[in-house]
């Protein structure tokens, strides 16, 4: 009751939130109601979240994946939610109960190192990765379990879900893993406005808390033929 009531306030007053600090001091970035309104109608839309779906958050609540990517989103529409602190073979034992999850890459690498991990099935889950580069092959061995998965990237800045790739067979995979250039994979489908300018990624749009102002992610991007996005490291 006691995190409803807070999720409840943040959704109507808004919340502060810790960038990531990779290129300076770590600055509280203030997220809006309509902000937040905004980025939850994108986040569910992109990962297939219902009033019907079931949420297992693992990721930290004070920052943007644990609170942003899933479980706000479905707050609001009254799905399911529950909350626990991370720990892989937990999450090997319940995850099955639930429709959606929201993992780190160190969480995925954890989780696949767990015995459990041989032997699940995670046939009609959707795991949405992303706050640090994806490497294909977790992609491989967590989409060979059955699974949804969803390689993502959005800033606290801009939002949860910005640009991202769900793969939902092996076949997929290897078609995007064959053409893939220097960098790491964070999506083809884009939920703002994007600009590569002086070798870094430009982004804006409504679920920014800068709107329609072009903000500088600091992320050295490049595009491959097929428009999808590799991210190659920050700018300093």
């Amino acid at each position: 009751m006691k995190q409803k009531n807070s999720l409840a306030l943040i959704l109507k007053n808004g919340i502060e939130l810790s960038s990531s600090g990779t290129t300076g001091p770590p600055k509280q970035i203030y997220q809006s109601p309509t902000k937040l309104k905004n980025a939850n109608k994108v986040a569910r839309e992109c990962q297939k979240i219902s009033s019907k779906s079931k949420i297992y958050t693992v990721c930290k609540m004070e920052h943007a994946g644990g609170l942003l990517a899933q479980t706000l989103p479905a707050f609001e529409i009254g799905a399911d939610i529950d909350i626990e602190k991370f720990n892989a073979y937990k999450f090997c034992k319940k995850i099955t109960n639930y429709t959606h999850t929201h993992l780190t890459p160190s969480h995925a690498k954890a989780i696949r190192l767990t015995k459990s991990f041989k032997n699940i099935n995670l046939k009609g889950v959707w795991i949405t990765c992303g706050s640090e580069p994806v490497e294909w092959g977790l992609i491989i061995d967590f989409v060979k379990k059955g699974c949804n998965f969803m390689v993502n990237w959005g800033m606290t800045e801009i939002g949860p879900c910005a640009i991202n790739t769900v793969f939902k067979n092996l076949e997929s995979v290897l078609e995007y893993k064959k053409r893939a250039i220097n960098g790491t994979l964070i999506g083809d489908k884009t939920y703002c406005d994007t600009k590569i300018e002086n070798g870094t990624l430009h982004v804006k749009g409504n679920i920014s808390v800068f709107k329609n102002k072009w903000f500088d992610t600091k992320d050295i991007v490049e595009l491959n033929k097929n428009k999808e996005f590799y991210i190659q490291g920050r700018s300093l």
